[in-house]
């Protein structure tokens, strides 16, 4: 497995679209329509497609707004979408590993993820990956990756 990320281009996007959830599945995170359409009208989005070889297996999209008003939004992820078949490959892993990397060469001290709490939610992988639960917000949880 040789998994890069990528800049999402018109080559990439017929895939990565069809990663789940598709519109309205019920998910824990929004569809990948949704998280482009938002990076389309943020300019401190960072959307990028997971890649293996050339198979798209995944997208996260990052922000970094350090002058944002809430500390929860200045840096960390935002959406992280694996597709089925790559799940249990470390595709979510090395999506977050590359964002705590780009914080870092940003000047991050600290990365955040906000996630929902539910028996099958991803939280469980968040805190495996060493995120500390700090607080809620707009009914999520927060958690906070120092790196």
């Amino acid at each position: 497995m040789t998994l890069r990320l990528v800049e999402l281009d018109a080559e990439n996007l017929p895939a990565v679209i069809r990663i789940p959830p598709v519109v309205g599945e019920k998910a824990y995170v929004a569809p990948v329509l949704h998280s482009i359409a938002e990076a389309y009208v943020t300019p401190t989005a960072w959307p990028r497609v997971i890649m293996d070889d050339d198979e798209v297996v995944g997208f996260v999209m990052a922000n970094w707004d350090p002058e944002s008003e809430m500390a929860e939004f200045r840096g960390g992820i935002w959406r992280l979408n694996v597709a089925d078949e790559a799940k249990g490959r470390g595709v979510g892993r090395f999506a977050v590993e590359q964002v705590a990397a780009e914080a870092r060469r940003r000047g991050y001290d600290h990365i955040t993820a906000l996630w929902e709490q539910a028996d099958d939610g991803p939280e469980q992988f968040y805190l495996k990956l060493g995120f500390r639960p700090a607080h809620e917000l707009f009914g999520e949880r927060v958690g906070i990756l120092d790196l």
